[in-house]
């Protein structure tokens, strides 16, 4: 495995930071610190906090659309798909890194980054539409119930954190995969 470079060093601290404490309260200073690099690679790489931001949020994007693909593109039956998807471990209690971004008001004012957490629901919920089509439901039950089901994902980790209960988040998938199977 190769050395990650400098580059890779300040989006991956960057990432780990904004999960935490969000993009705002985040300083290129902390990320500096965390990824150990010198301040001429910071300013090399990400001229802006901003260039930063955007590569940080879009490599979190890349990297959970990646995750929930592998699982919602493999080969098993429709629905087998999307309960593999519900049902995968979730640090519960953190959050969604994208999911999380969407309560900050200065990344939802920024268009390129409200687009980058755009792109990654509209995906997934691309994903999970088609899924449904594949039960053969028409295209417009099939969309809702693709919202439903991010909601599911979305709405328990607000729970969970909401509560401090890793369950709510659990409790919540499992009464949607419950109704799954009595429609």
């Amino acid at each position: 495995m190769s050395t990650p470079t400098a580059r890779d060093r300040l989006i991956d601290a960057a990432q780990d930071l904004f999960a935490v404490q969000g993009v705002g309260p985040t300083s290129p200073r902390a990320v500096l610190a965390a990824s150990g690099v010198g301040q001429g690679s910071l300013y090399h790489h990400f001229p802006t906090k901003h260039d930063l931001a955007v590569a940080a949020v879009g490599a979190t994007v890349d990297q959970l659309l990646a995750r929930a693909m592998t699982t919602l593109g493999s080969d098993s039956p429709a629905i087998q798909r999307l309960v593999d998807y519900l049902e995968r471990p979730r640090d519960a209690l953190a959050g969604c890194r994208v999911g999380r971004l969407t309560a900050e008001q200065a990344v939802l004012d920024d268009d390129g980054l409200r687009d980058v957490l755009a792109a990654y629901f509209v995906r997934l919920l691309g994903a999970l539409t088609t899924i449904f089509r594949e039960t053969g439901l028409p295209d417009d039950v099939a969309r809702d119930r693709a919202h439903a089901a991010l909601a599911i994902i979305q709405g328990g980790y607000v729970l969970a954190r909401a509560t401090q209960d890793p369950e709510a988040l659990t409790a919540a998938v499992r009464g949607f995969v419950g109704l799954l199977s009595t429609s």
